[in-house]
């Protein structure tokens, strides 16, 4: 086994051993397909008002422009999938927001990963990201062979389907590279298009991100939602997971073994009333280490005027 494959080996056996179920790795570099995709969806003005989409462009399109000298690109994937579901009828939480923030728990895992190969391969410079900074992780994904963009706009795994984080380790060492992900295997399948309430997603695998339950639910910081939307949101008050519910690949789904990922007990407890009741003292002090806490207490209110739950 020569230096490279050793390396290689200690990179996927670190990533196992913290827990993530994929590991691959793909040869850092300018992305230009994705470059000029990126580039329309802008311009057409898909994401909304979410205008931190339009920042860094240059990063996002180029992991040696966020890590210097970056010659390798590290995906993983963490399984977010529950044990157990929110009661009928109440307001629906998407599932990645069941637990703790992922941002914080993936974030430290990322730097206890970089840690570890620092101390088993030698000096390495690199930085770890998780869905907060300037990465196209889902390309990046791809690309190291962990699965294909379905048509609902997420990495689908063929064994595991979609219900999982991506985190991306970018790092200044060669390793031996993955193939990429060639296959489709959406096929002729259009359950999640024609399960979109807000037909946020459209035929050609581009997602209008400012029709997306969850950009209404999260992103937006309006004091109030369009009218036009309202009967549309199925009753999901943070977030939304109608595309990854009726995918057929996530009959693979299994409950994930992260303890930090555990349901927030209240999430699955918590009556319609309860949610309407709930005072911004007690928001605060439940979800404080939840991702709920992005929308902040009003947000969270809004969204419950406006779906009107049973």
């Amino acid at each position: 086994m020569n230096l490279l494959q050793k390396n290689t080996q200690i990179v996927k056996q670190k990533a196992a051993a913290l827990g993530f179920h994929y590991c691959g790795i793909a040869k850092a570099g300018f992305l230009d397909e994705d470059a000029r995709r990126l580039e329309t969806w802008l311009n057409q003005n898909l994401h909304g008002k979410m205008q931190y989409m339009e920042n860094h462009f240059d990063m996002r399109v180029d992991p040696r422009k966020l890590v210097p000298g970056a010659k390798s690109v590290i995906t993983v994937l963490k399984n977010y999938y529950p044990e157990k579901q929110q009661l009928p009828n109440t307001p629906h939480i998407a599932k990645y927001a069941y637990g703790k923030d992922y941002h914080e728990v993936i974030r430290a895992q990322l730097k206890d990963f970089l840690e570890i190969l620092n101390s088993e391969i030698g000096e390495i410079s690199g930085r770890g990201f998780v869905d907060s900074a300037p990465v196209l992780e889902r390309t990046w994904a791809v690309k190291t062979g962990a699965g294909w963009i379905g048509k609902n706009g997420n990495l689908i795994n063929k064994e595991s389907g979609s219900f999982y984080f991506i985190a991306t380790l970018i790092v200044d060492i060669e390793l031996e590279y993955d193939d990429p992900f060639a296959k489709d295997y959406c096929g002729s399948c259009s359950k999640c298009i024609d399960s979109c309430p807000t037909e946020a997603i459209q035929p050609n695998k581009q997602i209008n991100g400012s029709k997306c339950i969850s950009y209404f639910t999260i992103e937006l910081k309006d004091a109030l939602i369009s009218e036009e939307m309202k009967g549309k949101f199925k009753n999901w008050m943070f977030g939304c997971d109608i595309c990854q519910d009726v995918c057929p690949w996530n009959r693979f789904s299994k409950p994930n073994k992260e303890e930090a990922f555990k349901a927030i007990p209240e999430i699955l407890s918590y009556t319609n009333q309860e949610w309407k009741s709930i005072s911004e003292e007690a928001f605060k002090n439940v979800f404080r280490d939840s991702p709920l806490k992005r929308t902040k207490f009003e947000g969270i209110k809004r969204n419950l005027l406006f779906i009107e739950t049973i």
